[in-house]
């Protein structure tokens, strides 16, 4: 009996040791990138849980190999910080194989934030809605704390962390959090009828706080929405095929590059109960090409006509909400009482509208940011940001430009019709294989 159980013991260790993932980063196979290589026994929803810990450490994918087919996960990532660097800091090399290895074991964790209130709301979006959103808040003498605003199509969700200025925690008061509630969705009704807003109050969230936000606005659906405003984006073009030579169905997104590009991608497919099995996703100049090999969560891989467009627009959604459409405008103050409705009653008196926001506070001091446009959805005159400027505080409020990411200088690649995508699609899972099996040495 001992032998046995000593035995047992040992293959226990075994499955702990090859279940835990092997995190190997290399700074001298390429000459432009690090590269992040992983190999785990596949878990469902490890490669979402992977890319958003290569998102949260602003870290961006020039390149990517993913396999997860049988039973291994084994994905390749080539990564620059923002600026097209080389990561070469030990303690963030360090923190790159910390945290991956934390997100298997289930061990990273969303941003929570203690002795608050956090409000989820969704509705009709307009000119001046943020500012009305913040006068009732600060009304009820309650304190923006954090919050992260995305608009998209004529919609708008925005997770709010709040805490009760009279007690200094999270709002306790039951008739309070009601009446909250209910003066908000009267707002963010608009002209439609309520039923179009939701708010909703929680005192933590368990998701990832882009993940949340892009599952209310699917379930919003505002991918079948059109836009308010025209921006002059690009859309970005989607293609889905059934591959049945292999057993899957493939999907190819050409779009402007930016960072976080992949984790709204997979995330999306993820929610919508899609399993990625092999991936490759390369980056040229400004544009970044992905193709992915997919099938439903059961294992099916034929998908009909109906839910391939449904998938095409629901992808085009995820990458158009993150997308900055705008002047970004960053606020670093003294936090007070009703700041927030101030800063965004300044932006609608002067015809400014909020396409995005970033809200938070560090040691009484509010570290915003804002993208604005104005009303019909063009970049403002200069003039009327410098008027905003001289009344909130030409030292406070500051024009920047958005943090963006390196692109080297290299052709454009040339669109590709749904059957050239195919032929991508045939030729990059040759390379990815060879390349993950070792056989060529190429990073390109």
């Amino acid at each position: 009996m001992e032998e046995r159980s000593a035995s047992m013991d040992e293959y226990e260790k075994l499955l702990v040791r090859m279940s835990k993932p092997r995190v190997t980063i290399d700074n001298a196979g390429c000459a432009d990138t690090t590269r992040v290589m992983i190999d785990s026994a596949r878990k469902h929803v490890f490669l979402l849980e992977v890319v958003q810990v290569l998102a949260d450490l602003n870290l961006s994918i020039k390149k990517a190999y993913i396999s997860s087919d049988g039973r291994w996960f084994m994905d390749v990532f080539h990564v620059t910080d923002l600026n097209g660097n080389k990561i070469t800091d030990q303690s963030v090399l360090r923190t790159i194989e910390q945290s991956l290895e934390a997100a298997y074991g289930g061990g990273s964790k969303p941003k929570t934030l203690e002795g608050v209130t956090l409000l989820e709301l969704t509705g009709t979006d307009r000119v001046g809605l943020l500012s009305e959103l913040f006068a009732v808040i600060s009304n009820l003498n309650c304190s923006v704390v954090d919050a992260t605003v995305w608009t998209h199509n004529g919609r708008i969700a925005s997770l709010i962390y709040l805490k009760d200025d009279d007690s200094g925690t999270p709002i306790e008061d039951s008739s309070k959090l009601g009446l909250l509630k209910v003066m908000l969705r009267n707002v963010l009704k608009g002209q439609n009828d309520i039923s179009c807003a939701k708010t909703c109050v929680s005192s933590a969230v368990a998701t990832h706080m882009e993940r949340r936000l892009h599952q209310m606005m699917f379930v919003d659906h505002d991918y079948e929405r059109k836009p308010i405003i025209e921006t002059g984006s690009v859309c970005p073009a989607v293609f889905v095929q059934n591959f049945l030579e292999r057993d899957y169905s493939v999907v190819n997104v050409h779009c402007s590059d930016r960072n976080k590009l992949l984790f709204d991608v997979i995330c999306t497919l993820t929610d919508m109960n899609y399993v990625v099995f092999h991936a490759i996703i390369d980056t040229s100049g400004e544009r970044a090409f992905l193709e992915l090999f997919i099938k439903r969560i059961d294992g099916n891989s034929i998908i009909s006509e109906v839910d391939k467009q449904r998938l095409i627009l629901c992808l085009q959604a995820a990458i158009e909400r993150r997308t900055s459409h705008g002047m970004r405008l960053e606020l670093c103050t003294s936090d007070k009482k009703g700041l927030l409705a101030e800063v965004t009653r300044t932006f609608r008196e002067n015809g400014l509208n909020v396409t995005m926001a970033e809200i938070s506070t560090s040691k009484n001091t509010a570290l915003d940011t804002f993208y604005v446009t104005d009303a019909v959805g063009n970049l403002p005159d200069p003039t009327t940001i410098e008027s905003v400027r001289q009344w909130i505080g030409l030292s406070s409020l500051k024009v920047n430009h958005p943090p963006t990411i390196y692109h080297q200088n290299v052709p454009e690649k040339p669109s590709l019709s749904p059957g050239g995508a195919m032929l991508l699609s045939l030729g990059s899972l040759v390379r990815r294989n060879l390349y993950n099996l070792g056989i060529i040495k190429s990073c390109s």
